[in-house]
């Protein structure tokens, strides 16, 4: 074991959190940077008078076996998510067919994603390890020590601040965020250009809540499906929240854009992008009632088309490292993976 050091960690998803356990578990000192009001990333939970959303991360599967140690650390909180599977037609043709793959069990957290996240957190949290509404700018060398690396960083009401004195920086954010803070150093030149190699798709978010569905003998509207991956130019996937274990009975959908669509329609306000979206969720499940709650979400960075082929970046002389899904692909196990490898890498 390595001589324990002060690391800075900028993100608080699955990948972060998986790398601070690890790194604390070694010794080491950590402070994770997170810029929005709680950890998760895009293992994300919304939540709304009807109940919540997973308008992040659906689900996960469990294909590795140090993931499946550390999910029996928090013994009941993860639940299988059976979806049936059926294929739906329109006039246009297929448009909707599979939801989820028999193959192998399919897994959410509960009362939501996020529950996964923050209880692996908790033990920083409550160290107060977690610096949170906290957004960093830029990593520099530390103006009293060179060997040493400071952030950066605004809060609520973009108050600045610099935090000093880390012997290492660990980049758990999305592959061009983490491209964006390598670029200001010269040192880090070689890791932001591995990094560019990467590529992320965007992904519009829809969120549908249909109360009226809770009556005596009506428990659903349209589709008997719960899951479905979408061939509709506009959809790439649909999910009926309250299937899943341990969330509400109001009736309620995530609706996730292709990626393709997301960008060409990137720049779109809310206004546009839930009436296109409620159209297309329309053809697609013949559900044409009037929400009672209607919300989008846009992901600027949410599947990765084009991973980066290892598990995680680690220049040990420089003291900087990244790691994320986008490392290995797109499933929540392989954030989990990268970061876990990342901090075995720097412990």
């Amino acid at each position: 074991m390595t001589q324990p050091r002060r690391i800075a960690i900028v993100g608080a998803g699955i990948a972060a959190i998986t790398c601070a356990r690890t790194l604390v578990q070694a010794g080491h000192s950590v402070t994770v940077f997170e810029k929005s009001h709680g950890v998760g990333g895009r293992m994300s939970t919304r939540s709304s008078d009807f109940g919540t959303f997973d308008h992040g991360a659906q689900y996960f599967t469990v294909r590795d076996a140090r993931f499946q140690q550390a999910l029996a650390t928090v013994p009941g909180l993860c639940r299988p998510w059976s979806a049936n599977t059926v294929q739906v037609l329109d006039s246009h043709g297929l448009v909707a067919e599979a939801g989820l793959p028999a193959r192998e069990p399919h897994w959410v957290a509960k009362p939501g994603m996020n529950a996964l996240v923050r209880g692996w957190a908790k033990p920083l949290t409550d160290n107060r390890s977690v610096e949170l509404e906290t957004c960093v700018r830029a990593i520099e060398k530390d103006a009293l020590n060179p060997k040493q690396w400071q952030l950066r960083t605004t809060g609520a009401g973009d108050s600045a601040h610099v935090f000093s004195g880390f012997d290492a920086v660990v980049l758990a954010i999305p592959g061009p965020q983490a491209q964006a803070l390598l670029g200001t150093q010269a040192k880090a030149a070689a890791l932001a250009k591995k990094v560019a190699k990467s590529t992320v798709a965007p992904c519009w978010t829809l969120m549908l809540a249909f109360p009226q569905a809770v009556q005596p003998g009506l428990t659903t509207l349209g589709p008997q499906w719960n899951a479905a991956r979408s061939t509709h130019h506009r959809i790439a996937w649909l999910a009926r929240e309250s299937s899943k274990p341990g969330r509400g009975a109001i009736e309620r959908w995530t609706v996730q854009a292709s990626a393709a669509w997301s960008q060409e329609h990137l720049q779109d306000d809310d206004a546009r992008v839930t009436a296109k979206l409620m159209k297309a969720f329309a053809e697609v499940t013949g559900i044409r009632a009037e929400p009672a709650h209607v919300e989008v979400h846009r992901w600027l960075y949410a599947k990765t088309e084009k991973p980066l082929g290892v598990s995680h970046l680690w220049d040990a002389k420089a003291g900087i490292g990244v790691c994320g899904d986008w490392c290995l692909g797109h499933r929540v196990e392989d954030a989990f993976v990268s970061g876990l490898e990342l901090a075995l890498a720097v412990a």
